[in-house]
């Protein structure tokens, strides 16, 4: 009798070892995935129909139901652009009840609006982080298109209302975390958006919406900005758009006739791929969201005029930069003066203002960032070029205060006026893994945000768990300074700001 208890024990916990992580969604059941003993995954979820034929280059309609008893979501889905892309991912607690109302971190990924997926980004140490210190939290991670799918330009798009498509998959990913995350243990009242670098930039856009506040609470912002990039409308790209049509194939002999979608929903997704991937090389950023000024546009106007006006969302955020965000984007060849200056007109003009204000702030600028390696990016270097021109830490300072610094201070000042509680935070620790020159290079704190600092980094550790710390208490509390966790200590720099 002993004999046969013992076998009953050791398959209950063989069973229980090999037990499948569910979750009914609906009518469905998901089975999902363990990814460690504290943290379970369900992934390649559709929030949207497929985005093909005629609902290719159209807005995202939200899908509702699986048409299935059981799912598969032990894997991501597809990335974009492949066709039936727009999929969501959940990372939870292990064995989370239904009813546990969690509050939930909603990632949007990077990846300059070309490239990048939700699969790149791993929630399961953040979630771990979560446990350990007695507050967990619910990951969420989604796919939106990119390229000329997700941020078309030119006048059709703008005629036919098919801007900024990557920014409404954003929107209605959210909607699904709205309708669907009390099935995973979460509390849809409690969502805190955030992303980095190109992900920064699209959920900042989603605060220049006041609807926001019925899908989410906060906002975590590192590295990004609705200003971050030149934003203008969707015309000013007319030569760009025209330029990756005549790179599909099937739909070279009309790039310039105005009608090309009807044709491009018919093309493969070869050839879509392909010129997407050719003609982002030709320029930069050429798919980054537009100003659509229509009725039910994500983005409504210049940030900011939305910012003078208080059109946006009163939640409160992290905005945040990394020391030496524009190394990455700065070029290695030598560059002069005139160099300099045609590039910072090329990136506003047409002007928001005159054109003479625009060259007149523009020469100001390069009388501030002078040709001195000492003062340049990598900051902290002193005179050390390795093996570059001057003036590449020249442009590389221009970048990261143009692209990165002065719009999250732009933000958090106008977020200030009117009444918005925010936190900043500037990240100085570089990679041993990345060449000196980039110095604390964009998108280096993501391994610290997200606890994937190698074991044998103590220091780098110490330091991962002390923002995750932060972030994690945000996400909970709306304040990152909830004293659990890692200690941390706080001195004032002579100019706190």
């Amino acid at each position: 009798m002993r004999k046969v208890l013992l076998i009953y024990a050791f398959s209950a916990l063989i069973c229980g070892a090999l037990a499948i992580p569910q979750v009914k969604l609906g009518q469905t059941t998901l089975n999902g995935r363990d990814v460690s003993d504290k943290v379970e995954f369900y992934g390649g979820i559709p929030f949207a129909e497929p985005p093909l034929g005629s609902l290719r280059l159209s807005k995202p309609v939200l899908k509702t139901r699986i048409d299935a008893k059981i799912f598969n979501a032990s894997a991501f889905g597809k990335t974009c652009t492949q066709p039936d892309c727009l999929t969501i991912n959940v990372y939870r607690p292990t064995g989370t009840s239904s009813k546990r109302k969690l509050p939930v971190l909603f990632w949007t990924h990077g990846g300059a609006f070309v490239v990048g997926s939700s699969s790149r980004v791993n929630g399961t140490g953040l979630v771990a982080r979560s446990i350990s210190r007695g507050t967990p939290i619910i990951y969420v991670s989604f796919n939106y298109r990119l390229g000329a799918l997700g941020f078309p330009q030119g006048q059709e798009a703008d005629d036919r209302r098919a801007l900024n498509l990557g920014i409404h998959d954003q929107t209605v990913a959210l909607q699904w975390v709205q309708e669907n995350i009390h099935f995973f243990g979460g509390d849809k009242a409690k969502v805190t958006m955030a992303g980095t670098s190109a992900g920064a930039v699209l959920t900042q856009i989603q605060l220049l919406n006041p609807n926001t506040e019925k899908s989410a609470r906060g906002a975590i912002l590192e590295s990004g900005n609705a200003n971050t990039l030149r934003t203008y409308p969707a015309a000013r790209n007319e030569l760009v758009w025209q330029g990756f049509v005549s790179l599909v194939p099937s739909c070279a002999n009309i790039s310039t006739s105005g009608s090309a979608f009807g044709c491009l929903q018919a093309a493969s997704a070869q050839e879509i791929a392909a010129a997407v991937m050719v003609s982002s090389s030709n320029t930069d950023f050429p798919w980054d969201p537009t100003v659509d000024f229509g009725r039910g546009s994500v983005l409504q106007d210049y940030p900011s005029q939305l910012y003078a006006k208080g059109k946006f969302s009163r939640l409160p955020f992290i905005a945040g930069t990394n020391l030496d965000d524009g190394t990455v984007f700065a070029q290695s060849q030598e560059v002069t003066d005139p160099d300099i200056k045609t590039w910072i007109l090329k990136q506003h003009s047409p002007p928001t203002t005159s054109q003479q204000a625009l060259e007149s702030v523009t020469d100001k600028l390069l009388e501030l960032y002078p040709d001195d390696p000492t003062v340049g990016s990598p900051f902290g270097t002193g005179d050390e070029l390795f093996g570059l021109p001057s003036s590449y830490k020249r442009r590389s300072a221009l970048v990261g205060d143009i692209w990165f610094t002065a719009p999250r201070r732009q933000w958090s000042q106008a977020a200030a006026r009117r009444g918005v509680k925010s936190y900043g935070y500037l990240f100085t620790q570089p990679l041993g893994s990345v060449q000196p020159e980039l110095g604390v290079v964009h998108g280096g704190e993501q391994p610290y945000v997200l606890g994937q600092v190698p074991s044998s980094d103590a220091a780098g550790q110490s330091l991962s768990a002390a923002i995750m710390d932060y972030w994690i208490s945000f996400i909970v509390s709306l304040n990152p300074n909830d004293a659990r966790g890692v200690q941390r200590e706080w001195s004032c720099p002579r100019a706190c700001h």
